[in-house]
């Protein structure tokens, strides 16, 4: 078993797996943030991660070794297991540690990703409440850029075209579907691109704050994270909607994984982390199990070809038949 020697700084890895994002970071003792990575999932997070840890070790300062390691995200229990992760933490406790070691007096957390937004409520570094919506594409990173593809705009643009808007159009906010049509109609009825780009942006807002933020107390300060806090026009339109300053920092889209890489600390690894790992080969497949009538959908992970481990079962003796038909 080795060991960090005396020559190697320690450092944490944390990891913020998505749907539709993946994100990585590389901490120093400091908090510093020493190799960081923002990538696509594609669908598949054993590729994900595997592309991550590859772009992370090449950022690496040398006689630096990573003794801890921490993930957070929607596949999170996955790429756990596939990098022997001490910590796997849930997304609302990651993201509020993480926006804390950079805002220590954050009371209001607005996050919005790819799929999902989520708003966490902090008091004196405690959270009090979160509440998340999964359930409509409307005010998400997909749903603004699929309207930049229809729009003929990169996403990266949207923000700084909305900012030149004079008289934002106003478009219905309560579903993704209705939100589509409206734009649509209301681009073939002549109002000008930076105007319906706008009007996006505040739709954004509506739809966040009318929903998952609907009867939170929102107080300052607030923090917005996620990819779409990188949208200087959907920032805007937070500004305008609660009256307060909204703060985006540098690594507002990293902060998952920062928090993940904090938490992390908390149970370091028995030998530093390889990043070997990226090269062994994992795979993931879906079996209904038969032990009894609750017919659990089984998801399986192997390595190397050999069964590492299994979840999914609703049974109080976690029983589980597997029949290996891959």
């Amino acid at each position: 078993m080795r060991t960090l020697n005396r020559y190697e700084k320690p450092a944490s890895l944390g990891v913020d797996i998505g749907s539709v994002s993946t994100k990585g970071v590389v901490i120093d003792e400091r908090g510093v943030i020493l190799a960081r990575e923002y990538i696509k999932t594609q669908v598949s997070p054993v590729r994900a991660a595997r592309r991550l840890l590859r772009s992370l070790e090449s950022q690496m300062p040398v006689n630096t070794a990573i003794n801890a390691v921490g993930v957070t995200g929607s596949a999170r229990k996955l790429v756990g297991l596939m990098l022997g992760a001490g910590v796997v933490k849930n997304e609302i406790t990651a993201h509020a540690v993480g926006t804390m070691s950079r805002r220590p007096d954050v009371r209001t957390i607005l996050e919005i990703g790819g799929q999902d937004s989520k708003i966490i409520i902090l008091d004196g570094g405690i959270v009090t409440d979160y509440a998340m919506n999964t359930l409509c594409a409307a005010g998400t990173g997909a749903f603004l850029a699929a309207q930049a593809k229809r729009l003929g705009v990169s996403v990266e643009d949207m923000g700084k075209l909305a900012l030149q808007s004079k008289n934002p159009v106003k478009i219905a906010a309560r579903c993704a579907v209705f939100a589509e049509s409206d734009m649509v109609h209301k681009a073939q009825a002549g109002h000008r691109r930076e105007d319906l780009i706008a009007g996006l942006c505040y739709a954004v807002a509506a739809n966040f704050l009318g929903d998952v933020g609907k009867g939170k107390n929102i107080r300052a300060p607030v923090v917005f994270q996620g990819g779409v806090s990188k949208n200087p026009g959907v920032v805007r339109a937070f500004r305008d909607a609660t009256g307060l300053d909204i703060h985006v920092d540098d690594d507002s889209h990293l902060l998952g994984a920062v928090g993940a890489a904090v938490l992390a600390r908390s149970a370091p690894l028995e030998r530093p982390f390889d990043f070997a790992v990226a090269d062994v080969e994992f795979d993931t497949g879906g079996h209904e199990c038969a032990a009894c009538p609750n017919r659990c959908d089984i998801m399986l992970v192997y390595r190397g070809g050999e069964l590492l481990d299994t979840w999914g079962s609703r049974c109080a003796d976690n029983r589980v038949q597997i029949t290996d038909n891959r």
